[in-house]
């Protein structure tokens, strides 16, 4: 087991936290870009279907912390159209047990939520994605990358890009370093195969090839794999120059494989956002000194790093040591609220129809904060939110037009630190 930060103190499957309960609600007249503060709706609740348990669940406090953060900042510069925020949180848990989050999305559908903010992994995404639309409930992920996902319904959006984009950044990487032959170990699902598929595009049209691992030739693994001898023999069997791992927590148990038989990680090894991750206390120092990882999405930096991190030690008792997809998961959060005002209501629906303009598709008046961008709204001007994550405004398949790729490095000790970021936009 990787050892991570989980947010299974506070947060266990059935816990139901509850902000600022508001004291009634009321219809609102129907908005057209400018809502009156002074109309009441209902409150606007928003679910968030985040990894607790599971191969994610490292990623599952830096998320849960950047939808707080958001929350605690919209309800303290009044809430939404005259009524504060509600927050429900469930479990996603991951794709090897799929009931986890069907019937996490079914309790959050019971709680009358109009937004859900997850999932971490695609495959649940897919999974969860038919029930939410069914119920007229919003989803918007801050970390899906499967390219399967862009345009799925109007009912699903994110902020995180599609793998489009990672997966050209990582291929390019992997080519710049000087490798042609290359092995991809990936799991077999669609976050796995998608970003595989990308990364191998990236690296054919280089000049270079994939040896092993190739979309179609079968050599994926599957998800909760945990021996790796006859995969990473056949792999190295290939006399690849450099190995790109595209999995969660299988990762220790690739390692410690690839470690067996005698591979030499530095300068040869990529990660991606699945497991780019410090491992200080899993290996030897010095295994995974030289190893490259990727992460879509900006650095959190400065005051807002300090603000989602203090959000998490007052709710959980201590610093964030991690802060992937952080500032997505505010973003989400932010457009959703957004999006309510624009329209004059807290339906799903309305979100819907109202997210990528507040994104800034139609242009606007730039606001980077709650209170400004309610401002802008209230005046009939047109907006863009500018957040935390960097992302472009969100296209026609709700997917972010241009975000980062955050390049991470390896030290003698294991763990991963941000080196620089790489823009891309979305074909």
């Amino acid at each position: 087991m990787i050892r991570r930060t989980t947010a299974a103190r506070g947060l266990a499957l059935a816990a139901v936290l509850s902000l600022g309960l508001a004291a009634c609600s009321s219809s609102t007249e129907e908005g057209t870009g400018g809502a009156s503060s002074s109309a009441a709706a209902d409150p606007l609740k928003v679910g968030t279907l985040l990894p607790v348990t599971g191969t994610l669940a490292f990623l599952g406090p830096p998320e849960i912390a950047g939808v707080g953060l958001a929350v605690d900042e919209i309800n303290e510069a009044g809430g939404v159209l005259g009524s504060e925020v509600e927050l429900t949180q469930a479990d996603s848990g991951d794709s090897t047990d799929m009931t986890v989050s069907s019937q996490s999305a079914t309790d959050l559908i019971g709680q009358g939520v109009s937004v859900v903010i997850g999932a971490a992994s695609s495959s649940v995404s897919q999974n969860v994605q038919p029930t939410l639309n069914e119920a007229g409930v919003m989803q918007i992920s801050p970390a899906n990358t499967a390219t399967d996902l862009s345009g799925v319904n109007p009912l699903f959006s994110r902020t995180a890009p599609p793998d489009t984009v990672q997966g050209s950044a990582l291929g390019s990487l992997v080519l710049d370093d000087g490798h042609t032959n290359v092995a991809i170990l990936a799991q077999n699902e669609s976050y796995g195969t998608g970003l595989r598929d990308n990364v191998q595009k990236a690296i054919e049209a280089g000049g270079g090839s994939v040896v092993y691992g190739a979309t179609g030739a079968g050599q994926e693994f599957q998800p909760g794999e945990s021996n790796f001898s006859a995969i990473v023999t056949a792999a190295l069997a290939q006399k690849p120059d450099a190995i790109v791992v595209v999995a969660f927590e299988e990762t220790v148990a690739i390692v410690n494989e690839l470690v067996a038989q005698g591979w030499d990680f530095n300068g040869t090894t990529y990660f991606c956002d699945g497991n780019t991750a410090s491992y200080a206390d899993q290996f030897d120092p010095g295994t995974l000194e030289g190893v490259v990882g990727t992460i879509p999405g900006a650095q959190a930096e400065g005051e807002f790093r300090e603000a989602v991190s203090g959000w998490w030690e007052e709710n959980e008792g201590e610093p964030l040591s991690d802060f992937s997809y952080a500032a997505e998961s505010y973003d989400a959060v932010m457009l959703a609220a957004l999006a309510a005002v624009r329209g004059g209501a807290t339906d799903g629906q309305t979100i819907s129809d109202n997210i990528q303009a507040v994104s800034g598709s139609e242009g606007g008046t730039e606001c980077t904060t709650f209170a400004e961008c309610v401002d802008a709204l209230e005046s009939g001007d047109e907006i863009q939110y500018t957040g935390k994550s960097g992302i472009g405004p969100l296209n026609a398949d709700n997917d972010p037009s241009s975000a980062f790729i955050g390049v991470y490095a390896y030290a003698a000790d294991n763990t991963v630190s941000w080196t620089r970021a790489i823009e891309g936009s979305v074909g």
